[in-house]
């Protein structure tokens, strides 16, 4: 007998797409129970530890009683005022840390508030293909219209955002930014930052940048787009401690920019979200006031590993992007296979996973994206595989 369940679900709940990276987690689990050696490069999850002086001041942290209490709403005063440092210090960007500044559980936290405030439904929010995914399911969850700017190869995978007719742009509610960038590791130059700003104010619309990857570019920092004049008219970035201080698990980072969006934000964070851990605003802190060595560092064993991973896959034949920032290699796929046909076939025979470009939006349909964060000697044999697979497919494939 068929039992009618009660439970109605939201629009909300109906409307969410499925999580690729969980997608892929399902497909390595279900590759290693079969017995195979996998080298995961479907995910951004860093290898790295956070520097000793970061993992100390969370020790200390720990044994201090105060931080046993709720922490303020705002963040803790200690770890507003070290981002408002780090930003003037780092990127020439002066911030009032009570009005410009709030700390989140790490950048989606900070990325689902702002969909949360800014998009109604029927909204137009643009954003960059290929995109991180949370742009696509946020604005499904919101009922909003996507606007998709392509990126193509020949740009270097930045948009051109004057081929954008100007009807579109009076209709765009927010664009969404992410530079330096993932999947494709492109960056985006001051000028092109200063262009958004400006059509921004001419029409009206907010820009939130996903700043996940500062600090992580092979010619130093990329731009912080508050640098840019007038984007606090229009403009709020998100900041990730993940990446930069590979302190991903610990949850922390920060949303600053336009007074008048960090005020809303506030108000519907006060609600609706949770704050950071006090000893891992402690330890942020202390990061975020560092000489930032430490970010310097793991911006250098990212583009040595850059280097592995780019240059085993171009002597194998494959199209690879030269990016400058970021934690992935983009490629394109060789002649013959989309990008998940691509995946399917290294995990099965290199077992070496990849995701495919598809996850991130049609533009990338014949690409695949492949992590930095394995060891060199892992990405090595990686690329070993991957080249031998290759070399057999073109020798299966010869008259």
């Amino acid at each position: 007998m068929r039992y009618d369940s009660p439970v109605r679900f939201s629009a909300v709940a109906r409307s969410i797409p499925s999580n690729v990276f969980a997608d892929m987690d399902r497909k390595v689990a279900a590759a290693i129970a079969e017995g195979h050696d996998v080298i995961d490069l479907a995910k951004g999850n860093p290898d790295a530890y956070p520097a000793e002086f970061i993992r100390e001041e969370a020790k200390k942290a720990a044994d201090d009683p105060a931080n046993a209490r709720y922490t303020p709403f705002d963040g803790k005063p200690a770890f507003l005022e070290a981002a408002a440092g780090w930003y003037a210090r780092v990127h020439d960007v002066p911030l009032d840390c009570r009005s410009q500044l709030f700390a989140v559980e790490g950048a989606v936290d900070g990325l689902a508030g702002l969909f949360s405030i800014l998009v109604d439904p029927g909204d137009a929010v643009a954003f960059v293909d290929p995109y991180y995914p949370s742009y696509h399911c946020m604005s499904v969850m919101a009922g909003a219209e996507e606007v998709l700017l392509p990126a193509l190869a020949d740009r270097g995978f930045l948009p051109d955002l004057d081929a954008v007719p100007q009807k579109v742009w009076e209709r765009v509610k927010v664009l969404v930014l992410n530079y330096p960038n993932n999947p494709t590791g492109a960056q985006a130059p001051r000028d092109f930052l200063r262009h958004a700003v400006d059509l921004a104010r001419r029409h009206r619309f907010v820009i939130v940048q996903d700043f996940a990857y500062a600090g992580l570019g092979v010619h130093g920092q990329q731009s912080s787009i508050l640098a840019v004049p007038g984007a606090f008219d229009v403009a709020v970035e998100v900041c990730s401690l993940s990446k930069m201080y590979a302190m991903a698990g610990w949850r922390a980072g920060f949303v600053a920019g336009n007074d008048d969006i960090v005020a809303h934000f506030k108000r519907y964070h006060y609600q609706m979200g949770s704050m950071i851990s006090s000893i891992v605003q402690d330890a942020g802190a202390a990061a975020l006031n560092s000489d930032q060595r430490c970010v310097d560092e793991l911006a250098e064993r990212y583009a040595r590993r850059r280097g592995i991973v780019s240059r085993g896959l171009h002597d194998a034949g494959l199209d690879v992007f030269d990016s400058q920032g970021g934690i992935y290699v983009w490629a394109r796929t060789p002649a013959g296979y989309d990008g998940v046909g691509f995946a399917d076939l290294v995990l099965k025979r290199a077992h070496v996973a990849v995701l495919p470009g598809s996850c991130f939006g049609s533009v990338g349909a014949d690409y695949v994206r492949f992590s930095l964060l394995k060891s060199d000697g892992e990405l090595d044999e990686a690329v070993r595989r991957v080249a031998d697979v290759l070399a057999r497919a073109a020798n299966l494939n010869r008259p």
